[in-house]
């Protein structure tokens, strides 16, 4: 069987402005940071936070296998921070004893209790929405909901990513959350029996597809909307962005699933002091505002500005519930998508 943790894999952010980085060597006036999402994603946001406090920083990029890096190197490690994407993965580097407690009251205060862990181990930074994208041609409609996904009008209709990809085990684990096992393994079997194909490629592939004809709605995060918005080194991807509208799933109801990209101390930061101002800066107002504008994502701090872009997909009203609960159904999740044949 599938299982839902390893599929996710481990996240981490960092950024750097130099081309090496030596894993074994700590540097106490350096923050080094263990990176998932690509460098220059972050950098205006470390470059602010070394304008304004002196303290530089480093980073090391691993599109894959950073929880497992960091294992090996244990205490040898330079890691101060680590930042990623997915609950899942934030919670598997919690399992995985790579991070440590922080007790802060600025980030307590800036970061609200549903999108940091309780034993405060991660902090949520900001959020993507699992939305629908649509096409603006052939799907008249502004709302939806996920329920809505399962019934026969979108029999043929609709194009997903495979069901054991990180982003949609959190979806169904949000679903089993609020729904219950049983009402989730028909909603899933519902979805299945109304693909336009089987799944296959990414959340860009699925947007591709509606604008291609090949269906009519898909499931995606809202930043990949910005990110093929605003692509100038592959601009057909505009074309493809430009054909779809964004609908918020039960916008009107409990409110949006969301995901994280988030932050953790690394469990033998050797620089503690420095990695905490940062983390302290990432979930500032001004840290919030340059970071979520790069990610085209959901500042966690109420009252942060938004991107223009992001605030062009419309209102967005997130499902309040802690992702905390919401990652322990992973496992759930991951053994639905296999029981229905999801995949197949």
């Amino acid at each position: 069987m599938k299982k839902a943790i390893r599929r996710l894999g481990a996240f981490i952010i960092g950024l750097g402005m130099v081309s090496s980085f030596t894993p074994a060597i700590a540097n106490s006036d350096v923050v080094n940071i263990y990176s998932y999402r690509q460098p220059e994603l972050i950098a205006p946001v470390l470059e602010a936070f070394t304008k304004q406090t002196g303290i530089e920083t480093k980073v090391l990029y691993l599109g894959k296998g950073l929880l497992e890096r960091l294992k090996a190197e244990g205490r040898n490690s330079s890691a101060d921070i680590i930042l990623t994407t997915d609950i899942s993965r934030l919670i598997g580097m919690k399992n995985g004893e790579v991070t440590q407690r922080v007790q802060s009251s600025i980030i307590n205060e800036n970061i609200l209790e549903q999108y940091r862990d309780s034993d405060g181990q991660w902090f949520g930074l900001t959020t993507r929405a699992r939305v629908i994208f649509a096409s603006k041609n052939r799907v008249e409609q502004n709302s939806i909901t996920y329920a809505e996904l399962a019934t026969p009008k979108w029999k043929g209709r609709i194009c997903s990513r495979s069901g054991q990809n990180a982003y949609n085990i959190a979806l169904i684990a949000s679903i089993i959350a609020h729904e219950g096992i049983d009402e989730a393994r028909a909603w899933l079997k519902g979805i299945k029996n109304n693909l336009a194909r089987s799944p296959v490629g990414n959340d860009r592939a699925q947007v591709k597809a509606v604008y291609s004809g090949e269906c009519d709605i898909a499931l995606g995060y809202t930043y990949y909307a910005g990110l093929m918005r605003n692509n100038q080194e592959n601009p057909e991807q505009k074309k493809w962005e430009a054909s779809v509208k964004v609908l918020f799933p039960n916008n009107d109801g409990r409110g949006v699933h969301v995901n994280l990209s988030g932050m953790a101390m690394a469990k033998y930061a050797s620089n503690k002091e420095n990695a905490l101002k940062l983390m302290e800066f990432l979930s500032s107002a001004k840290g919030q505002e340059i970071y979520a504008e790069q990610v085209y994502e959901y500042p966690v701090l109420v009252g942060t500005k938004i991107s223009k872009t992001v605030k062009s997909f419309g209102e967005m009203f997130p499902d309040n519930l802690s992702l905390e609960i919401i990652a322990n159904n992973a496992t759930q999740a991951s053994r639905l998508v296999d029981e229905v044949g999801f995949d197949d």
